[in-house]
C-alpha cells in the first residue's frame, strides 16, 4: 500500500506540475486586439485550434494517404549573390526558401532537421532531403521566422547559421525569447512593425492566422506571422503557415502589389480539422489574388507528412485551382526542393 500511495502522489504531482514546467511567458506587453495580456489570440475568429477530442476524432477516423519513405532530391548550388533587380528563389523544402535579390540572400523558416519533433527520434521524419544542403548555402543575411511550430522554427538549424553568418533574424513578438535562450539575437515586432535593414529594404511583419505552441501548454505565449520585405525590385510576401482570412487582403491593399509570394498550399486534410490553420491550394490562389501578387510559389508540401493528403496532392490541387480561376499556371507554382526559378520583374 505504501507503494501504491507514493505512486499516486507522483502521478498527482506530475500531473500538477507538468504544465508550470512546459508552460514559458515567452512575452509581456500591453494588451491589444490580439493580445489578451497572457495570450496572443486571433482578432474576430475563434480558437484555430482543435481540442482534444476532435484530435482524437481526426486520429481515429482519418482516411490517410500512404507516402513513400522517400523521395529523390537533386540539389541546388546557389550563387554568392543576385545583383541588382534580378530576383531568384530556391527551393530548399517545407517553408524554407532562399530568395536572392538586390544583393541579399533571404532565408525564410530554415529547418534541416531530418524530424519536426521535439525529440530527435519521435516524430515526422523528411521524405524529400533539404534542395540544397547547408554547407552549399551562401551567406545569408537575413532570416526571417514566422512562428515557433518545429516545422518552422528548429533550434539547431538557426545556431548553426547563426554562428557561421550572424544574419539579421525578424520574428513574431516573443519568439526572441525563445532564440535568445540558445544564444541567438533576434529582432522581434508586432504585426505591422517593420525593421529597416538599409536604405530601400526593410521587413513588416503582417497579420496571418495562425497559432505557436513547443509544448502545447505554452500554446500562444508567442505570436505568429507572415512578412513583407519591400526591395528595390520589388516587395516579397512570405506567409509562414497559415488559415485563409481576410489579412490577405488588407496586406495586399497595404503593400501590395507582390512580386513574389511564397504560400502555403499542404497540410489541409482533413478540411474541417484543418482550415483554421491551414490553406488547401484554392485559398492558396484566393490570397495570391488578394495579396496582388505577380508570381508566387507554393509551400509548405510534400517534406513531412502532417495530415492526410497524398504527398502530391498540393500541386495537383493547385493546378486545378489555378484553372478554374484562370490563372496561368506559370503565375504559381509549387517548387520541388532543389528547383529554382527566376522570378520575372513586375509589369
Amino acid at each position: 500500500m505504501t507503494g501504491l500511495a507514493i505512486a499516486i502522489v507522483v502521478f498527482v504531482a506530475i500531473i500538477l506540475l507538468l504544465p508550470r514546467l512546459l508552460d514559458s511567458r515567452y512575452y509581456s506587453g500591453p494588451v491589444s486586439d490580439h493580445y489578451n495580456g497572457q495570450r496572443f489570440v486571433n482578432p474576430g475568429a475563434a480558437d484555430v485550434v482543435r481540442g482534444l477530442s476532435d484530435v482524437l476524432r481526426w486520429r481515429m477516423t482519418a482516411d490517410r494517404a500512404e507516402w513513400p519513405a522517400t523521395v529523390p532530391v537533386t540539389p541546388a548550388k546557389p550563387a554568392a549573390r543576385v545583383e541588382g533587380d534580378a530576383m531568384v528563389a530556391t527551393a530548399v523544402g517545407h517553408a524554407t526558401v532562399l530568395v536572392q535579390t538586390a544583393g541579399l540572400n533571404i532565408l525564410t523558416d530554415p529547418v534541416w532537421a531530418a524530424r519536426v519533433s521535439p525529440f530527435s527520434s519521435l516524430g515526422p521524419k523528411r521524405v524529400r532531403a533539404p534542395g540544397v544542403r547547408l554547407e552549399d548555402l551562401p551567406k545569408i543575411d537575413i532570416i526571417l521566422v514566422s512562428h515557433n511550430h518545429y516545422d518552422h522554427l528548429d533550434l539547431d538549424t538557426l545556431k548553426k547559421l547563426w554562428a557561421r553568418d550572424r544574419p539579421l533574424i525578424v520574428t513574431p513578438l516573443g519568439n526572441e525569447t525563445l532564440l535568445k535562450r540558445h544564444g541567438i539575437d533576434s529582432v522581434a515586432r508586432d504585426w505591422g512593425e517593420s525593421v529597416t535593414v538599409r536604405d530601400g529594404v526593410s521587413v513588416t511583419v503582417e497579420r496571418v492566422q495562425h497559432w505557436s505552441t513547443r509544448w502545447n501548454y505554452d500554446r500562444n505565449r508567442a505570436l505568429w506571422g507572415g512578412f513583407t520585405v519591400t526591395t528595390p525590385g520589388g516587395n516579397l510576401y512570405f506567409a509562414g503557415d497559415c488559415g485563409y482570412s481576410d489579412a490577405f487582403t488588407a496586406t495586399g491593399a497595404a503593400r501590395g502589389p507582390y512580386r513574389l509570394a511564397l504560400l502555403p498550399v499542404g497540410a489541409y486534410e482533413p478540411r474541417w480539422f484543418m482550415k483554421p490553420q491551414h490553406m488547401n491550394p484554392a485559398e492558396a490562389v484566393q490570397s495570391f489574388a488578394d495579396l496582388r501578387a505577380e508570381t508566387a510559389v507554393g509551400i509548405h508540401w510534400g517534406v513531412w507528412q502532417l495530415t492526410d493528403e497524398a504527398i502530391d496532392a498540393p500541386r495537383e490541387d493547385l493546378a486545378h485551382a489555378l484553372r478554374e480561376a484562370g490563372i496561368a499556371s506559370g503565375r504559381f507554382v509549387a517548387l520541388e526542393p532543389g528547383e529554382r526559378m527566376e522570378i520575372p520583374a513586375l509589369p
